[in-house]
């Protein structure tokens, strides 16, 4: 693990944030509490609900924890496809007894604010996802002593950030459970995305930076295998969703382990932007349909999730999941850690051989 990364975490385990309620400050505190790097997502709060949080973690562990940012979107929505969406979703309305929600009440997630707030009082890590911030941004957070990670799914994305002055670089395989970080959302490349140790070892070779490997990882043996292909530390959501301190749904828990949800797909669905999850019968009737429209979409079926997750129907809920998802293990996220931790070494040992030993 880089010298940068061992002052921040004991182990090379990263909780990904998981926006949406999941990466809470339970969760966040007890993985960074264990020795690995706990994470908030700030995505989707306001920046004074980021805030409270971000105070909420400081209580709970004196240990670093990292917050994650959501970049702000170009408006390029077609607001015609997102109405035709609009009249598609109108039995869903029906259904559940709720509105569809206003598909443009805002594109930027508020990020000037949280900006603002996480250059005036600095946090130990600051991740940014659906693109590369600024060389001005970055800068600024080098300065508060804040260490960045920006996502990336493509070599050509990890160049980008290493020119903008990154710290390390999140690398996101298509098995990732939740969306695809892409910093651009072209549909033409839906379903194109490269698998996470084909991922790490292309870019290895093209940037210098230390690299943070994500992407359907549940045990110490994979986490062996991206470290093995060039990554310095691994990643992992699902994992982490089941543990009790996280703030995921209880029916989106018990869905990890359901043999009624046997697979993932990548979907528009609930978002308008590629995302892996559960196959579910939202998904397989609106998937379809669903156009390039982030966060138009996902505003437009908020209040249908949450209707769906009070009437106790799984089947309308957003159940992001990672492919390995069936390998969830309910326990303590600082139990967890302790696991992954010794499962890895284990795995790792099992690959040296008597001459590497020597």
């Amino acid at each position: 693990m880089s010298s940068a990364l061992t002052d921040l975490c004991r182990y090379p385990i990263v909780q990904a944030p998981m926006a949406g309620g999941a990466s809470c400050p339970g969760l966040a505190a007890a993985v960074s509490d264990a020795g690995g790097l706990g994470f908030l997502a700030a995505g989707y709060k306001t920046a004074d609900g980021m805030y409270q949080e971000i105070n909420q973690i400081r209580r709970l562990t004196p240990r670093p924890f990292g917050v994650n940012l959501f970049m702000p979107q170009p408006r390029t929505v077609d607001p015609g496809a997102v109405d035709v969406y609009r009249h598609q979703l109108a039995g869903e309305t029906s259904w559940y007894e709720t509105p569809l929600g206003d598909a443009d009440c805002g594109s930027d997630d508020g990020y000037e604010a949280k900006l603002a707030i996480l250059r005036d009082d600095p946090v130990p890590v600051v991740s940014f996802t659906f693109g590369c911030p600024t060389a001005a941004v970055l800068s600024a957070f080098a300065e508060a002593g804040t260490f960045t990670v920006v996502t990336v799914t493509t070599p050509e994305e990890a160049r980008a950030a290493e020119r903008a002055g990154a710290d390390a670089l999140c690398v996101q395989g298509v098995e990732a459970g939740g969306h695809q970080g892409t910093h651009r959302d072209d549909p033409a490349t839906d379903g194109a995305g490269i698998g996470l140790l084909a991922l790490v070892a292309l870019i290895r070779e093209t940037v210098e930076l230390p690299l943070i490997a994500t992407g359907g990882l549940m045990r110490g043996t994979q986490i062996a295998a991206v470290r093995a292909a060039g990554a310095d530390a691994a990643q992992l959501g699902t994992a982490f969703l089941v543990c009790p301190e996280s703030g995921a749904h209880s029916l989106h828990k018990q869905a990890m382990t359901n043999p009624l949800f046997a697979r993932t797909e990548l979907t528009r669905a609930f978002s308008g932007r590629p995302a892996r999850g559960l196959v579910n019968r939202f998904m397989r009737e609106h998937g379809p349909y669903a156009p390039a429209a982030y966060p138009q979409v996902h505003h437009l079926t908020s209040g249908l999730r949450k209707a769906a997750a009070k009437a106790g129907d799984a089947q309308g809920m957003s159940l992001w999941a990672g492919q390995g998802h069936r390998m969830a293990r309910e326990m303590p996220a600082g139990r967890l850690v302790e696991v992954l931790v010794a499962e890895t070494e284990s795995a790792r040992a099992a690959l040296t051989t008597p001459e590497d030993a020597r």
